[in-house]
């Protein structure tokens, strides 16, 4: 009796641990120093892109890095340069070594090609190439510090007042201290998306799913890149047309999504996700909470005109800080 006792205990004992195993394969992977949240994100934001008006918002002034949505402000100081007069869209970028070494993802650039600045503009919008925004920034600046220098006079100029740029692409700093590296918030993304979406054509680029680049190829390029938007949600929920997605290890996975439906507009903001499904289902809930909130009799989200003033978001609530206080920096591990 003794030994049939030991014997079913062990059998329990391999069944619980069996079944621990098993859980552990269905959990949902996390980039490192990622935890789960209630939320789905760790900041979030909705606007009405007409009015600015915010719509919901959850922890929206949290500060933590934008990963590729980095790119969304390279293309911004890229349209400015283009209206000032610098470069035309098809002005030829001459293919740098330090491009090409940017690793990551990318178009797989090589010194020896030059592309036109329209063409880069696809890749870092689709496939988030991070030598393509290298590359923009290099040429659009004169330099890449140059750039990014424009980068903040831009986030400045928008009123962005906890963002930090220190590259093109979004890439982590060299360090790995994420501190160290590129810094914004939900608000803050919320802002210049709404500025792009009224002053620029970025959706020309956003919106597209799939598309060749270099194409026809020439040497030493033997066939095109096929480039696949990171946006998972165009084509499968209605009106999403952009704009741009981010992942880091510190970031987590992020996006920067907007729909436009019956002549409304409403932008989503969401940092700090645990995987990309998750990111996407918690960005489409919040989509659609928007577009309940406007209604159907509010006011159509057409683009005011190019030549009013830069567009801010009405934030209800205390005044932001001043835009030199230190950033309230939140990251896994700390507070």
């Amino acid at each position: 009796m003794h030994l049939l006792s030991r014997l079913l205990a062990f059998v329990l004992l391999v069944s619980a641990l069996e079944a621990r195993a098993a859980a552990a394969r269905a959990a949902p992977t996390r980039p490192p120093g990622q935890t789960a949240v209630a939320g789905g994100y760790k900041g979030a934001i909705v606007v009405d892109a007409a009015t600015g008006r915010v719509l919901f918002e959850d922890n929206a002034d949290l500060v933590s890095p934008p990963a590729s949505m980095t790119k969304l402000m390279t293309a911004a100081v890229v349209f400015d340069r283009i209206a000032a007069g610098a470069f035309t869209l098809q002005s030829p970028v001459k293919i740098d070594k330090s491009d090409a070494d940017m690793g990551g993802t990318q178009v797989y650039l090589d010194a020896r090609e030059t592309f036109p600045v329209e063409e880069l503009l696809y890749a870092a919008m689709i496939q988030s190439a991070n030598d393509a925004a290298y590359a923009l920034g290099r040429f659009a600046g004169g330099s890449v510090e140059g750039f990014v220098a424009l980068m903040n006079a831009k986030a400045k100029e928008l009123g962005m007042t906890h963002t930090t740029f220190r590259s093109p692409h979004g890439l982590p700093p060299d360090s790995r201290h994420a501190i160290e590296g590129d810094l914004t918030t939900p608000r803050d993304f919320a802002v210049l998306s709404r500025y792009l979406l009224q002053r620029t054509n970025i959706l020309k680029y956003t919106s597209v799913r799939l598309r060749d680049f270099a194409n026809p190829p020439l040497p030493p390029r033997k066939a095109p890149t096929q480039m696949k938007n990171h946006n998972n949600l165009l084509g499968k929920v209605a009106g999403v047309d952009g704009l741009k997605t981010g992942l880091t290890d510190a970031a987590g996975y992020c996006i920067s999504l907007t729909a436009q439906r019956n002549g409304q507009r409403v932008i989503v903001v969401t940092m700090g996700g645990v995987n990309a499904p998750n990111r996407d289902l918690k960005a489409t809930e919040l989509l659609e909470r928007g577009f309940a909130l406007l209604g159907p009799g509010a006011a159509p989200s057409a683009p005011a005109p190019r030549s009013t003033g830069i567009p801010t978001i009405s934030v209800p609530g205390p005044t932001a800080p001043a835009s030199d206080a230190p950033p309230r920096l939140s990251l896994p591990g700390g507070r």
